[in-house]
């Protein structure tokens, strides 16, 4: 929250809103436009079937802000307006490429830089400070932290619209948007919400590599491969694994394909000050330690997950490399001190070179290790 700042008499005068909205282009955003503090229209609605049918899968806090996720005054009672901002980050590359590369690490193009997060709430604060210095009133910044439903909020105020991927798409950067929100006390005029232009394309469902999407606008994130490599915890289920292929973090594949995207400037990813880019071979990722992962991953959206998680999907991904020359490097995970490594190496040793297993079948103490020796190896 930013500090109080005297009111001034103009709060309501358009001219703020474009003051505001040229100092946001200044700040390096590509679109600011804003929405009423009210729950956008069928919103909240849509977000308690999709709770009610557990397509949240492990994302329970989900759930338990619901109420407050739902309505941007049930999250901060003296919300009046919503300024929504969005920063370009089309790649400069085909962010699909590495996905057709299987002795390589695929990296959702969102985590190949410095995290997002960081870089735009620090924007976002100074753009708060400024409404603050210059029209008074009170401010809070949220960047995808809170209970705060960016992307209908961003459709509200006609950023975008919300494509059949659940995603936003822009006419002028596709589905390339990264989102933030500043919510203030101020009553700012409002922008017109955005029309749908998907039509009858469906090419984002369609090219989902485990078919998470129900229909348009229903993902099922259970199924969904940036879910399962980020959010999700435990072991991955086996029907899945395959159509994960070697996206180790992170998917765009319905994003990358969206038609929408001929419009985006490439190289907005280079505002977060990325670095040349190279896609990291499996095996070199596979020998990580808990202190290499955290060196590489310094800044990065990946340090999230933590190491274990990460190796997991790495073995995932050599799984389905079909490059036996990964096999000691699975092999060495065997032994991983981490029971969630030790049942994605045993997966990986099935699919690469089942003979390893059948040598000797140790006994683990975690259960779920034990699930992978015995679906890797039958009881006959």
């Amino acid at each position: 929250m930013m500090a109080p700042g005297p009111r001034s008499n103009f709060a309501r005068d358009e001219s703020l809103a474009a003051r505001l909205k040229a100092k946001a282009l200044e700040l390096g955003f590509d679109i600011c436009r804003i929405a009423p503090a009210i729950a956008p229209s069928g919103a909240g609605e849509g977000l308690a079937r999709w709770l009610e049918l557990g397509h949240h899968g492990d994302m329970a806090w989900m759930d338990t802000t619901r109420d407050r996720r739902s309505d941007p005054r049930a999250l901060w009672g003296e919300a009046r307006a919503c300024v929504m901002v969005a920063m370009n980050y089309g790649p400069r590359h085909d962010p699909l490429e590495a996905t057709r590369r299987p002795d390589v690490a695929a990296i959702s193009v969102y985590a190949r830089r410095r995290d997002y997060h960081d870089v735009i709430k620090g924007r976002l604060k100074q753009l708060g400070g400024w409404l603050v210095a210059n029209a008074g009133g009170d401010v809070k910044v949220f960047v995808d932290t809170a209970p705060v439903m960016e992307k209908p909020l961003a459709a509200q105020a006609g950023v975008g619209w919300q494509g059949k991927h659940t995603n936003l798409v822009s006419r002028d950067f596709g589905s390339w948007l990264f989102l933030g929100a500043l919510f203030t006390d101020l009553e700012l005029p409002p922008d017109a919400p955005e029309q749908d232009h998907c039509g009858s394309c469906r090419a984002c469902l369609d090219a989902c590599p485990t078919q998470a999407f129900l229909g348009p606008h229903r993902l099922d994130a259970r199924r969904c491969v940036s879910y399962l490599t980020i959010e999700h915890a435990g072991p991955i289920p086996f029907d899945l694994r395959e159509g994960i292929g070697n996206r180790v973090y992170g998917c765009d594949d319905c994003l990358a394909v969206c038609p929408w995207n001929k419009f985006a400037r490439e190289g907005g990813e280079a505002k977060l000050t990325a670095p040349d880019w190279r896609d990291p071979p499996l095996g070199e990722l596979v020998e990580l330690d808990d202190a290499a992962f955290r060196a590489r991953f310094a800044g990065s959206p990946i340090k999230r997950v933590g190491r274990d998680r990460f190796l997991r999907n790495v073995l995932i991904a050599i799984g389905n490399s079909g490059d036996a020359g990964l096999t000691p490097a699975a092999r060495r995970r065997l032994a991983d001190a981490s029971a969630l490594v030790r049942g994605a190496a045993i997966w990986a040793l099935g699919r690469l070179a089942p003979h390893v297993l059948a040598d000797n079948r140790p006994t683990d103490p975690d259960p779920n290790v034990r699930e992978e020796w015995r679906h890797a190896l039958p009881e006959k």
